[in-house]
């Protein structure tokens, strides 16, 4: 099998395609605790602009690789690249540029949302001191915490301190934001204005890293996808191109299903009768001939669509054990 010009799947398996700008990158990115590989050999391309979302299981290596990323942490090995940047030698360059909210944020209990985030400005090198209480307003407002920026911290729900690490994160303009589950503890509503500010800062050619366990939310947001598993990526390239690369299919909207199965068979198509239609196999064969057999033998053909992995079941066969039956190893390709 092979992969797509854009698709790059487990360590070592890539293709020729020309690289995209990249915003981020990793290369043999290895991170050890003593007897625990917490990272290993992790390459990851964050494309500038991208709206990455960063998936796996709980021990997978996600939050552990964006603190690399950022230079929280000194890798045991291997190199990362922040806009350009070194790190973590050149953070002083790069983390200007870039807003993040990693394992959650961490304010004084006493102190106001508001005080909290003047003292967060304060620290902000971009930020002149005059400058100050106009942009914590603006984040505070962003955010949907205008109204409760007078309570204290402690009082905070942990969707609202969610919120109010959001808002620190977006100060001042970023080339860059890093999100570690942004919607732990957020309410639907929360939920969507998240969505919301993620498509804003996407809409600007902000590039949004966001690391989630919510597959949904990653399906409906994200541009681009990294899967990790044991440390290591399994997968990643663009969401579409990951979403199409099961076994293809052309789902027909029909009520002739069983004239359309028989017209199949008898142009040499696999296919199978699905709910209100057919789905015909397009391994061998294009869509359009597909459409134009059933067409031509008569079947009323009322929708057409290409049929798309869910991202959940995508999720669920990339980190399944290798010693599983269906199981990919890290080295599997996957056709588009």
């Amino acid at each position: 099998m092979t992969t797509s010009p854009e698709l790059e799947l487990g360590a070592g398996v890539s293709t020729s395609a020309p690289a995209p700008a990249l915003a981020a990158r990793t290369r043999g990115l290895r991170k050890v605790y003593r007897s625990t590989v917490a990272v290993d050999q992790v390459d990851l391309d964050v494309p500038a602009g991208a709206v990455l979302g960063m998936l796996g299981p709980n021990g997978s290596g996600k939050t552990t690789t964006i603190r690399m990323l950022l230079g929280l942490v000194r890798p045991t090995e291997g190199e990362v690249e922040l806009l350009g940047r070194r790190m973590p030698d050149e953070s002083a360059h790069a983390l200007p540029d870039v807003g993040a909210l990693v394992e959650g944020p961490g304010f004084h209990p006493f102190l106001s949302g508001r005080e909290n985030l003047r003292r967060l400005a304060a620290a902000e090198p971009r930020l002149s001191t005059s400058d100050i209480p106009k942009a914590v307003e603006n984040a505070l407002e962003r955010v949907g915490l205008a109204a409760a920026a007078h309570r204290r911290y402690r009082g905070y729900s942990l969707g609202m301190k969610q919120r109010l690490g959001l808002a620190g994160a977006l100060l001042v303009p970023r080339r860059m934001v890093v999100l570690d589950e942004p919607t732990n503890g957020l309410d639907p509503a929360g939920t969507r204005e998240i969505r919301r500010i993620i498509g804003e800062l996407h809409a600007d050619g902000v590039t949004v890293l966001v690391s989630s366990h919510l597959l949904a939310e990653v399906e409906a947001t994200c541009t681009h996808v990294a899967v990790l598993h044991d440390g290591t990526v399994v997968a990643q390239g663009e969401l579409d191109d990951l979403l199409e690369s099961g076994s293809p299919g052309l789902v027909v909207s029909t009520p002739d299903g069983d004239l359309a199965l028989e017209t199949l068979r008898e142009h040499r198509i696999p296919g199978k009768l699905v709910p209100d239609g057919v789905r015909a196999d397009l391994t061998a064969v294009a869509a359009p001939q597909v459409v134009e057999a059933l067409v031509r033998g008569g079947v009323a053909v009322h929708e057409v669509r290409r049929e798309r992995t869910g991202l959940e079941d995508l999720f669920a066969r990339l980190t399944q054990d290798e010693a599983e039956p269906d199981g990919l190893s890290d080295v599997d390709e996957v056709s588009a």
